[in-house]
């Protein structure tokens, strides 16, 4: 497409503006019409001098970080080559992947010369997720100034926006010195009862039968038993429920965000810890399972599984998602489900199914508080339709903690928290729990 320029259209409206004087001075009539024939072959001349570039492959290419973290700028590097010897003027407008916004606004003015140009832009996440694009929308000047070739250059791009690491960032030295101290990088001895098989040995009078191997004493005629040892190294399994419940918003933010960020804090916490980790994310189905593991692979498969959580205005399907997670991870674990309840009736399903984790697994329910529910329930009412509001608040929160104590009563820990306050109230609990060697 070919486009004037802005001066262009200054120069032809100001022979416009002189044509009325053809009607007081006839000779000067031939003038005038020259003129503008000499305007109008320029434009024509410009558009020539730039009709041969390919802009649909016009040489550029981007250089993007591997991901991005939520409230942290970083520069994009793009390399643009002349495929001509003189200089070029274009304007450059991207569709950016969602989540992404430039820092110097949606448009940008590139002087390229002939040796090329390589430019550095600065984007800011706005928000987690993951999305495509990349397009660049491309006018070229011609030599003369008076015209703009416009076209698209398809360059794709499929940018990954993390939750925030910031505060997992400031915590990690602290963790790794509280891990030396608690000597989480080797496996301690004790004798007889302990959880990892270590070896065989001859049964000594006095302790208890149940270690006894039965077959193994068969084999070699006398009393043979088993010898454990303690593990360090334990499963933290994170249970995020993406479902109608978590995508309310509390003072303007979703549930979820901050179930997202505590989750994110206590992945980052058992990988310092030396923990195995995984993740579940569920609604009305099971939308990503990471397998436990360990390292910085495993806390990069948790990240990319949170970027991408989406939630869903549909029922959570407990049984299914429950029934899943039973199926796939049969070790104990420390079970983190970061959801939410109303009362005792509406909340039936998860509390059965977070109880039913027990023995086998220790689940830990994170619940989010509502600020502005409590402001309600507590406030002096000044007349009759704000003392209505504060006794549907006060019922509100009473079915609220009837359904938590619940919870507790069926051998399910609990963590209710304010949002703002989540992530480091969990990665406490698990620190806690951690000393005293329950999970």
């Amino acid at each position: 497409m070919i486009l004037p320029s802005r001066r262009w259209y200054l120069v032809a409206a100001g022979l416009g503006l002189l044509a009325p004087l053809a009607l007081l001075r006839p000779e000067l009539a031939l003038l005038l019409l020259a003129a503008d024939l000499v305007w109008v072959m320029a434009f024509v001349l410009d558009v020539w001098r730039i009709g041969g570039l390919d802009l649909a492959a016009f040489p550029v290419s981007r250089e993007p970080p591997a991901a991005f973290s939520v409230g942290r700028p970083l520069p994009v590097s793009y390399r643009w080559e002349n495929p001509g010897a003189r200089t070029l003027t274009l304007r450059v407008r991207e569709a950016v992947p969602a989540p992404l916004e430039p820092a110097g606004g949606p448009e940008r003015r590139v002087v390229l010369p002939p040796e090329g140009l390589r430019e550095e832009i600065g984007y800011i996440p706005r928000r987690r997720g993951k999305a495509a694009g990349g397009r660049l929308f491309l006018r070229v000047l011609g030599p003369l100034g008076l015209a703009w070739r416009q076209g698209r250059r398809e360059l794709p791009w499929r940018a990954i926006v993390y939750p925030s690491l910031r505060a997992a960032a400031l915590r990690a030295l602290p963790a790794q010195a509280q891990r030396r101290r608690e000597a989480g990088f080797r496996n301690l001895r004790r004798i007889g009862e302990g959880r990892s098989f270590e070896s065989l040995r001859e049964w000594v009078p006095g302790e208890e039968t149940r270690s006894i191997d039965w077959k193994a004493t068969a084999r070699r005629g006398k009393l043979i038993a088993r010898q454990y040892e303690d593990e360090r190294r334990q499963h933290v399994m994170l249970v995020l429920d993406a479902g109608r419940l978590l995508t309310a918003e509390i003072d303007g933010r979703a549930r979820l965000e901050a179930a997202i960020d505590a989750a994110l804090e206590l992945a980052h916490a058992a990988v310092s810890h030396d923990d195995n980790v995984g993740l579940m994310v569920f609604a009305d189905e099971v939308l990503q399972y990471v397998a436990p593991a360990r390292g910085r692979r495993a806390l990069r498969q948790v990240l990319d599984a949170l970027a991408g959580a989406e939630g869903r205005l549909v029922e959570p399907n407990y049984p299914a998602a429950f029934g899943y997670l039973a199926a796939r991870v049969r070790k104990r674990a420390l079970t983190v489900l970061f959801s939410d309840v109303i009362d005792r009736t509406a909340s039936e399903a998860f509390v059965a199914q977070a109880g039913a984790l027990r023995p086998r697994q220790l689940p830990l329910a994170v619940t989010l508080r509502d600020p502005a529910l409590e402001r309600l329930a507590s406030a002096r009412p000044a007349d009759a339709d704000a003392a209505f509001q504060r006794a549907a608040a006060e019922e509100l929160l009473e079915a609220r903690e009837a359904a938590l104590a619940e919870l507790r009563a069926r051998g399910v820990l609990v963590l209710d928290v304010l949002p703002d306050g989540a992530a480091r109230a969990v990665v406490q609990q698990y620190e806690r729990l951690k000393r005293r060697g329950v999970i």
